[in-house]
């Protein structure tokens, strides 16, 4: 039994304890949550002292989130955090964004913490380590992960809009080279931003594991409306457009690296669903109204004027000649029968001239009283309707 002292004793033991827990966790979100001025190195101070911070800022981050959160949400950012370090060495490992993408298993809450943890994270650092593995670990939400969390994704924030991953100015001036990957980032978002438009104009996720097999895309395609087929080979061309506003620099990043081979894979999906449409086009241009005639001109022209910028950006990667051919070749075939239509079109128009002319010409004589026939009896010339008068010139 506890006499009154010792009471007191052990009652100020534990208030020295949660004082000094209290003090550790304000020092936690202190540290974790400076400005990136604040704790990012000047430019040009040696690379190392900025990854010996970001290493101690994740530590924090880590503790903090463990600490401050409850055990879902605890989980949920832990998950993000390591999945999102500093470490610009490589990008997140496919067990990291394994265990972020588990979380699109459980509940539509789930899912919703677990997007709002990765936007958080990504719209609260200035280091473009750190954003674009965030950027990584969305397009692989994107590419393969559950629909709840692709869709939670897909409307974040309601509004929508054209850049709401809002990184358009984003800047890492730690150093020459984070300034540079600093593009990087801002393009990055830019594809992730125009492939999630073109996702919801198609009603499927670019490279979804999901998606109907070719089959039943050939069928699905051949069911739409001429409008409709072109609004989306619109959004198509308008990806592969944004695509190749990437950064002239390849820099030597593995991050840089993992980031052009999973847009890789999207171009490639992109190609596979313009071929499709193309082919559709081609088989209806007897039926295609010459304004959509000249949309679809257009996008295949803007496709051809990118072909050398893509061969270039995917280097590594199998040319794929028979899509090219079929763009060229539909091209060809349209401006055929663009010219040829012209052609009809003036021919018409002359008839149409040609005729109203007579017409009028057969109005004004028959308006003018005047009818001269010649008699099929002799050479006489018989006058109707008209009186001669003929005087003679002395």
């Amino acid at each position: 039994m506890f006499t009154c002292a010792k009471l007191s004793i052990y009652i100020g033991k534990i208030k020295n304890q949660n004082q000094n827990r209290s003090s550790h966790i304000r020092s936690l979100v202190s540290f974790s949550s400076l400005p990136a001025c604040a704790s990012t190195c000047p430019m040009g101070r040696p690379k190392k002292l900025r990854n010996l911070i970001g290493i101690l800022k994740d530590k924090a981050s880590l503790l903090k989130a463990a600490l401050l959160f409850s055990y879902n949400s605890s989980s949920i950012r832990i998950a993000v955090l390591r999945a999102t370090t500093h470490d610009p060495s490589a990008p997140p490992s496919d067990d990291r964004v394994d265990a972020v993408l588990s979380f699109g298993l459980d509940s539509r809450t789930t899912s919703c913490a677990c997007i709002e943890a990765l936007m958080d994270r990504l719209h609260h650092t200035q280091n473009a380590t750190v954003s674009l593995k965030c950027l990584i670990v969305l397009h692989n939400i994107v590419a393969r992960g559950s629909f709840i969390l692709k869709d939670q994704l897909s409307f974040y924030p309601s509004a929508g809009g054209r850049n709401f991953l809002n990184l358009s100015r984003f800047r890492d001036e730690s150093d020459a080279d984070t300034w540079e990957l600093s593009s990087w980032v801002r393009w990055y978002a830019g594809v992730l931003e125009q492939n999630l438009m073109a996702s919801r104009i198609l009603g499927s996720y670019f490279g979804s594991s999901s998606r109907i097999v070719e089959k039943n895309t050939e069928e699905k395609v051949s069911a739409l409306l001429n409008s409709v087929l072109l609004s989306e080979l619109d959004a198509l061309v308008g990806f592969i457009e944004r695509l190749c506003e990437a950064p002239n620099s390849l820099q030597k990043n593995n991050l840089v690296y993992e980031i052009v081979r999973l847009v890789g894979d999207d171009y490639r999906f992109a190609q596979y669903e313009i071929f499709s449409r193309v082919t559709e086009c081609e088989d209806r241009t007897g039926n295609l109204s010459s304004s959509e005639l000249a949309q679809l001109l257009c996008g295949l022209k803007r496709l051809e004027d990118y072909k050398e910028r893509l061969m270039v950006l995917f280097v590594n990667r199998k040319r794929n000649d028979a899509f090219w051919d079929l763009i060229s070749q539909t091209r060809v075939k349209l401006v055929t029968v663009k010219e040829q239509r012209e052609e009809r079109r003036l021919v018409m128009k002359g008839r149409r001239e040609e005729s109203s002319e007579l017409t009028r010409f057969r109005e004004r004589v028959a308006g003018s009283g005047h009818l001269f026939r010649f008699s099929s009896d002799g050479p006489g010339l018989d006058v109707d309707r008209a009186r001669l008068t003929i005087s003679a010139v002395r």
